[in-house]
């Protein structure tokens, strides 16, 4: 079975070809025809044959699949068929097959059991999630899985993945900073390390901004990752902040705090979005006191030693480049890519349009606030940790000398 683990049923495995070949020219298909009309955002009563055509093929691998019963064939198997039903019923929500708007539970009952099925053993919501199209995307003869074959979702796709595996590395040493103590003489690599892994993201995210098409990426991409309906229950969809490392910079870095009543809501809602492997790691940083508090502490005692001094001025170098890359998401990517070409759209076709599924005013104040936490900044009415890290740099050597070098190298935050 070419390109197919040999452990995997035939059935799954007839289904994950589908998905990575005659899936994508449909989708490829419609999202050319929506784009070719004025009014870009015209879904309904176009393309209705190729729409057909979609959902009954697929509809004849779930059928197959859901009798089989137990189809996974241990966790990775059962993680990509997650994936792959998931990705069929994004793709009904996003040609407006479903709406959970208009619907109380999902037209598709065998396609929702078997991911409710699959999910439910793997312990995590019943729908695609971001490691599927990111970290655990499987490429198969240089073709990595994708809704179209449109060349801006590569780019998304792509480069959205370089920057998670980019904040990953960093949140790895960070851990491990933890672990050796923030006072250890070979904490300097790995603060190094992490300041390497961000500088990476920010290039990469500088590259995708300006390589990536607003129109293509808000008409053509982004309606893929509408929440949508599996039974009853409607569940978000995937976020590119699903998977643990952002968040292990957050409360290692003591930039954001678990007991917050918001963020620790909004880990909540996000653990089931991620793989058991990657919620575990995100309980375990939970557990930890954070490189701040350590820092503010022992500043009482050892702020002329030079290990303090070292690791101090390495660690607001961490904090300062993760905080650009949380203004770079907000600032550029969510204002130029949706804020901008949603303002065109009238209030009947705003509705829906977030993948979180609040309404875009109230996504756009979320993330701001969560990109103000990051970036520690100075705002009225949020909580930040602006005042403690103003203390931490009044506690470095030659302050003013780094601080006018952050703000050359455009770190400052």
């Amino acid at each position: 079975m070419s390109g197919v683990a040999a452990s995997v049923s035939s059935n799954a495995g007839q289904f994950d070809r589908w998905i990575r070949t005659a899936f994508v020219d449909l989708n490829t298909e419609l999202e050319n025809l929506y784009f070719s009309h004025q009014d870009r955002g015209r879904v309904i009563g176009v393309g209705d044959d190729v729409k057909q055509a979609l959902r009954d093929n697929g509809h004849v691998h779930i059928v197959k699949l859901l009798a089989e019963g137990n189809t996974g064939d241990g966790f990775e198997n059962a993680f990509n068929l997650l994936g792959n039903v998931g990705m069929y019923m994004a793709a009904l929500r996003r040609h407006e097959l479903t709406n959970p708007a208009r619907e109380e539970r999902s037209p598709f009952p065998l396609a929702s059991a078997l991911a409710l099925h699959v999910g439910a053993s793997l312990g995590m919501a019943p729908r695609f999630a971001t490691s599927h199209l990111a970290t655990h995307n499987k490429a198969v003869a240089g073709v990595r899985k994708s809704f179209t074959s449109l060349t801006d979702e590569f780019l998304f796709i792509d480069d959205n993945t370089r920057g998670i595996i980019g904040l990953q590395s960093a949140a790895d040493a960070i851990m491990r900073v933890v672990h050796l103590g923030v006072s250890s003489p070979v904490a300097d690599v790995l603060f190094e390390n992490a300041a390497t892994a961000l500088k990476s993201v920010v290039s990469i995210n500088e590259r995708l901004f300006k390589r990536l098409d607003p129109q293509r990426f808000f008409y053509s991409v982004r309606p893929y990752y509408k929440p949508y309906r599996v039974g009853r229950q409607e569940y978000r969809g995937a976020n590119a902040g699903d998977f643990p490392g952002i968040n292990q910079l957050d409360l290692l870095l003591g930039l954001c705090r678990a007991n917050d009543p918001y963020y620790s809501q909004l880990l909540v809602d996000k653990m089931l979005f991620m793989r058991p492997d990657d919620q575990a790691r995100l309980r375990e940083c939970m557990t930890y006191r954070s490189l701040l508090d350590d820092l503010l502490e022992l500043s009482c005692t050892h702020a002329n030693a030079p290990w303090y001094q070292n690791n101090a001025r390495a660690y607001l170098q961490v904090c300062d480049l993760f905080g650009q890359t949380a203004a770079q998401h907000h600032n550029e990517l969510v204002r130029k890519f949706i804020e901008l070409p949603a303002a065109d759209l009238d209030e009947a076709s705003k509705q829906g349009i977030t993948a979180s599924g609040p309404p875009l005013p109230v996504l756009l104040r979320s993330l701001e606030l969560l990109r103000d936490m990051r970036m520690a900044a100075d705002v009225s009415g949020v909580t930040t940790r602006y005042a403690d890290l103003a203390r931490l740099r009044q506690s470095i050597r030659g302050t003013e000398q780094f601080e006018s070098q952050t703000a050359a190298d455009g770190l400052g935050a």
